[in-house]
């Protein structure tokens, strides 16, 4: 199997849930000997059931966990806290989602680890920071409440609603991954690693882009809108003949072309809609013609003649239909892996969404079975890169 960009960096993994798991998966898709250090219980989604999978595992663990090694340490035991010590002392990541406070317990903060690993790239997610946040629970749900995102997600006279999947997780193991590779490109400079904060609700709210930034600018917060666009129009989910589609006109040029395959040509005229401004502020009596007109042919129907016509458009579709959408369009977003036995049977998971033309990611082995790596250390293949010895780019790839 060819290397990953990644290849010979450790990752002593003792996050847990959605965040952390999901940038170790992506470290590991890309070459990272990614350790994961469970409690003797497990990771707590190892239980969340159902659904399972053909083996009989957790459909939430499986979804973020491939590529990975696991060992089981209780850390309430000497024994436990000792081995973990020693995973740390040469690992090249640690990364971690405990309460604030709680390695610094078992000796293994990131001034206990720098302490003997000045290499090390020590990553620490929390839900509130680690001032006066610090007690605070970081679920996902809890951060959406608080962080505004609820507040925004939603029909208007209907009550807050959260996103369908824990999104400000992904969300934060995103930029965990990318914060990640930032402080081990700069040990490539420096030959010192560094530790990398984040926490759940300053994910959210840099994620929240232009509705952040109109509550900054105007000191008035936005208002749930359903499906629609608090700046563009139409923007939105329409009913056609048979079932739900999205039309997502940008600009004045789209907007003349949907009004001419609606066969209502003169909307692009009236004054009510001739800019996007203008569209927006008379958006119901818009959404009232487009309706009307929807109505009279299938989705399917109206969403090839709106792209003829170069117009964004596409069906409402549920998760498998997004799928074989994807798949319909050569873009393979359904991997396998599978156990090394001749009744194994092969885990399916969606790709990593990252290519890379010369190292792209690879998919070793599904999902570990809690502690199936039992006694497990680094590869022994790995060269283990000296914390002290920057890289010297004349040197070439280190393995």
């Amino acid at each position: 199997m060819p290397r990953g960009p990644l290849d010979g960096v450790r990752v002593a993994d003792f996050s847990r849930v959605l965040a952390g798991p999901y940038a170790t998966m992506m470290l590991a898709d890309f070459g990272a000997d990614v350790l994961k250090v469970e409690p003797p219980t497990g990771d707590d989604t190892r239980h969340w059931t159902p659904p399972v999978d053909a083996s009989g595992q957790a459909t939430y663990f499986g979804s973020v966990n491939r590529n990975k090694r696991s060992i089981a340490l209780d850390l309430a035991d000497a024994a436990g806290v000792a081995e973990a010590r020693r995973l740390v002392a040469s690992a090249d990541v640690v990364i971690e989602n405990f309460r604030p406070g709680v390695m610094a317990r078992f000796g293994l903060a990131y001034e206990d680890v720098a302490a003997v690993n000045p290499g090390v790239v020590y990553c620490s997610i929390t839900g509130f920071g680690s001032g006066p946040g610090a007690a605070l629970a970081g679920y996902d749900l809890l951060v959406q409440a608080v962080g505004g995102l609820m507040s925004i997600t939603g029909e208007p006279d209907g009550a807050p609603a959260k996103a369908g999947v824990a999104l400000v997780d992904v969300l934060t193991g995103q930029n965990a991954f990318a914060g990640i590779l930032l402080a081990l490109r700069e040990r490539d400079r420096t030959g010192r690693g560094q530790l990398v904060e984040l926490d759940l609700l300053g994910s959210l709210l840099s994620a929240l882009t232009n509705q952040a930034g109109s509550t900054l600018a105007t000191g008035t917060p936005p208002r749930r809108l359903g499906n629609a666009h608090p700046s563009i129009a139409p923007y939105a989910v329409f009913t056609a003949e048979d079932r739900a589609l999205v039309i997502a006109v940008g600009n004045d040029r789209q907007f003349r072309a949907l009004a001419g395959v609606l066969g209502e040509a003169g909307l692009a005229d009236d004054r009510r809609f001739a800019t996007n401004a203008s569209r927006v502020e008379h958006r119901a009596e818009l959404t009232a013609v487009i309706e009307q007109r929807l109505a009279a042919a299938s989705a399917g129907q109206w969403i090839e003649q709106l792209a003829a016509a170069g117009v964004p458009a596409g069906l409402v579709n549920d998760i498998g239909e997004a799928i074989a959408f994807a798949e319909s369009l050569g873009l393979e977003p359904v991997v396998e892996t599978r156990r090394d036995a001749p009744d194994a049977h092969a885990g399916r998971s969606i790709a990593n969404p990252i290519h890379l033309a010369e190292t792209p990611a690879a998919y070793r082995t599904p999902p570990p079975s809690l502690d199936e790596h039992a006694g497990a250390d680094w590869h022994p293949l790995d060269d283990p890169l000296d914390p002290l010895d920057p890289l010297d780019p004349s040197e070439g790839p280190r393995a």
